[in-house]
């Protein structure tokens, strides 16, 4: 219930539109009081102590990367940075977000409660949603976007991806979680139609659908390059799939609410299947069953794709994206502790010399604004908007917890782009180009590949055969040749520190594939939930013809909307693995592109929404505002010279109408005739959607700087958040409860004990 009174105060001041949430007085504190928070604020002399020291440790490690540096730099230094800025950005740039822009409020609650239907809306734990929501997000693109943009040097790429989630990526994904929580759960694209009107709304449901077709395209090419003829790798990732569906059920109907229980069986098992991979693939029988071709691979992933996309959350996205995290955040952490312990020296120059000429081997263009467009998920992700507003805000329990899944879930992507920079930049330069080349420069042969890697002319890189046919003996695979798509770089730059750390040169094929599954485990999980989130955007737009497919219960509906957009972005994906110029190499900037271009998207809704929210909201616009300026001209420019650059490397129509002029005039110098077919269909496919994409977007923030500018010139605008509603639970903020919200919960467990129960049945 809500007091007559729409407006309230709060430590941040006036809240414009603000009502008051009166719970009910005979249920135990559903939220801690607004003197608990100032209090905990407050700071005391351990705490300016403690913050001096991380700043210090913070301003050094960026000395030593940006302007102390010799021939080589230690890897060391890129952990440190890295930590101490975010560590900083979370403590004070965030709570400045929540404080001035978001301003939760935990005696409302959250659409999970008031709309619990056991599928799609349900109260999930904190720590299992914050591995969920950070599985959801951190796909290709934190590991594929710094592997690829290593060849430009490694100070570009660091500053980006640091700096960038702490005022761009983190605030987007913050923001947007939030706003679609207070609206029921609503999509970016349905947000965008309630508040920039109908025609900025449909450019930007047009172009949310269409970019995602893409996005989860690229996702899924790159688990098919990882696990290409790699029946260790096959294996191992298939069989998380049913340790998934047992710890749903687990959960769910076996030990409720038991899940640190679920959690150590779940890891268990997951170790299990990985060293199990490598028995497997030693046998005949593996062999005949695991090791498949791309194609193949890539046809199993779309079948998946649908299956996932329709079951419940609760019986495979949710348990199966909690498994992964455990692998993911304990990869990450294990390679940035044996970094800390190996201290490898990276000998790649702060800007090589395709940073400054825009004419790398693995992608052509510009330094700005490739780099920004090609390191994607790490500093800024358009994805993450159509996650932090398509599945996760329908499983929040508390407002509050926004914060912590929001703005750290992405902190947490940002160190996986890291320490992916680190591993692609700790292996030798030559091995690195000779991976990432694209088949058509190398033939794929360890000939081809040295041949062209020489050719280069780069300082210090003399690559001979024995190199690679060594490095694949040494991680048990048949070649490391043209193994595009950054997730086989990642392995081997990973497996090259681990082996130094734990287990010598003997494990360096366990730990090649431990991180293959670790990569297309975080990749599959972006494609499971990318497709659901597709299909409630689908499903609502239809809904605006046929009501009846706004019911995400009605079973048709979810099978109809999940088969066409798992049928879009299959039809890219095998564009993709058949592409003779390399899917990843040719489609990866458009995926950047695109992905930035929503991100955009996706800030200049959050920008007209706090507009609207009244004047006291107006003077830290510029928190929007920031990231949205840089974004939309980064976007742009790329996308310019995709469409207009006459240098084939770079524009998609360039490439387009030379293949076409040899294809007509009968030349093969190129390749064969069916390879000229396949390169003047892709590329005319990659032109045509950048013209369609960038000209969605700036209809959209066209429309969002106009709905901005008439909000703020009104003092407010129209609030289209649904109406509150008094919560009837309790859960702490963050990962760790303090003591106050320990002694709550010990108040609300038997009430919660008695709401699992129920739900069994």
């Amino acid at each position: 219930m809500t007091a007559p009174s729409s407006r309230r105060r709060d430590g941040a001041g006036l809240v414009d539109d603000e009502p008051v949430i009166v719970t009910d007085p005979k249920l135990p504190s559903v939220a801690l009081s607004e003197e608990h928070h100032e209090k905990a604020n407050r700071w005391t002399l351990p705490k300016i102590i403690l913050w001096a020291a991380i700043a210090l440790l913070g301003a050094v490690a960026w000395t030593m990367l940006a302007i102390v540096r010799g021939e080589t730099v230690n890897a060391i230094w890129f952990v440190f940075a890295a930590v101490c800025t975010y560590l900083i950005g979370y403590r004070f740039y965030s709570k400045v977000i929540e404080k001035y822009i978001t301003r939760p409020d935990d005696r409302r609650a959250t659409p999970a409660e008031v709309k619990q239907d056991g599928k799609d809306y349900v109260p999930t734990d904190r720590r299992v949603l914050y591995g969920h929501h950070f599985a959801a997000i951190a796909g290709a693109g934190p590991l594929v976007g710094p592997v690829l943009a290593a060849q430009m040097g490694y100070l570009p790429g660091t500053i980006w991806i640091i700096v960038g989630v702490v005022l761009a990526g983190a605030v987007q994904d913050y923001t947007v979680l939030f706003f679609s929580m207070r609206r029921g759960g609503r999509t970016i694209g349905q947000m965008a139609r309630q508040e920039l009107g109908r025609i900025g709304g449909t450019a930007a449901i047009i172009a949310s659908l269409l970019i995602m077709l893409i996005i989860v395209a690229i996702l899924a090419l790159v688990v098919v390059n990882a696990l290409g003829e790699s029946p260790w790798g096959v294996f191992s990732v298939a069989m998380t799939i049913p340790i998934a569906l047992f710890m749903g059920v687990y959960l769910r109907y076996l030990r409720p609410g038991k899940v640190t229980e679920v959690s150590i069986i779940g890891f268990v098992l997951l170790m299990a299947a990985i060293i199990g991979g490598g028995w497997v693939a030693g046998t005949e029988w593996g062999q005949a069953i695991f090791h498949l071709d791309r194609t193949t691979i890539a046809w199993g992933i779309i079948v998946y794709g649908f299956i996932a996309a329709v079951l419940p959350v609760w019986l495979l996205l949710a348990p199966r994206d909690y498994l992964s995290t455990f692998m993911k955040i304990g990869v990450i952490v294990m390679l940035a502790g044996a970094i800390v312990l190996v201290r490898p020296e990276i000998s790649v120059p702060a800007v090589s010399v395709f940073g400054e000429n825009g004419m790398g081997p693995v992608f052509a263009g510009p330094l700005f604004p490739f780099l920004f467009v090609t390191i994607a998920c790490g500093a800024l992700s358009g994805f993450h908007a159509l996650i932090a507003s398509g599945t996760t805000p329908k499983l929040i329990e508390k407002e509050r917890q926004t914060r912590f899944i929001g703005y750290g879930g992405m902190l947490m992507e940002s160190f996986v782009a890291i320490m992916a920079l680190v591993a692609a930049i700790s292996i030798d330069q030559g091995i690195y180009f000779a991976m990432n080349a694209p088949t058509a420069a190398t033939g794929s042969t360890v000939e081809g590949a040295v041949a062209f890697v020489n050719s280069l002319g780069l300082t210090g890189v003399n690559l001979t055969p024995e190199m690679l046919t060594g490095t694949a003996a040494a991680v048990g695979e048949e070649s490391i040749v043209s193994r595009t798509g950054g997730a086989p770089t990642l392995a081997l730059g990973l497996a090259h520190i681990m082996q130094q750390a734990l287990g010598g040169q003997a494990m360096m094929a366990f730990w090649y594939h431990f991180a293959i599954m670790f990569e297309a485990l975080f990749i599959l999980t972006a494609v499971d939930a990318g497709t659901r989130v597709a299909r409630f955007m689908l499903q609502d737009s239809i809904g605006a013809w046929f009501p009846k497919f706004r019911d995400v219960s009605w079973r048709p509906g979810v099978w109809i909307c999940t088969a066409i957009m798992v049928a879009g972005w299959g039809a890219i994906l095998i564009l993709g693995v058949t592409d003779p110029l390399g899917g990843i190499n040719t489609f990866f900037p458009l995926f950047g592109i695109a992905n930035q271009l929503l991100a955009a998207i996706a800030l200049a809704v959050v920008m007209a929404i706090v507009a609207k929210r009244g004047r006291s909201y107006v003077k830290w616009l510029w928190i929007i505002g920031l990231p949205l300026a840089f974004t939309a001209v980064v976007t742009i420019t790329a996308s310019l010279y995709k469409i207009a650059s006459p240098v084939p490397a770079i524009g998609y129509w360039a490439n387009h109408f030379r293949y076409v002029a040899a294809r007509d005039s009968g030349d093969t110098s190129l390749g064969e005739p069916q390879v000229l077919d396949a390169v003047i269909r892709n590329t005319a496919v990659q032109g045509t959607l950048s013209i369609i994409f960038v000209t969605l977007a700036i209809v959209v923030m066209v429309a969002a700087v106009i709905v901005t500018i008439k909000a703020i010139r009104n003092g407010g605008g129209e609030n289209t958040e649904e109406a509150p509603v008094a919560s009837r639970r309790f859960a702490p903020a963050g990962f760790l409860p303090s003591a106050e919200e320990r002694e709550l919960e010990k108040q609300w467990e038997p009430l919660l004990a008695d709401e699992r129960k129920a739900s069994t049945h």
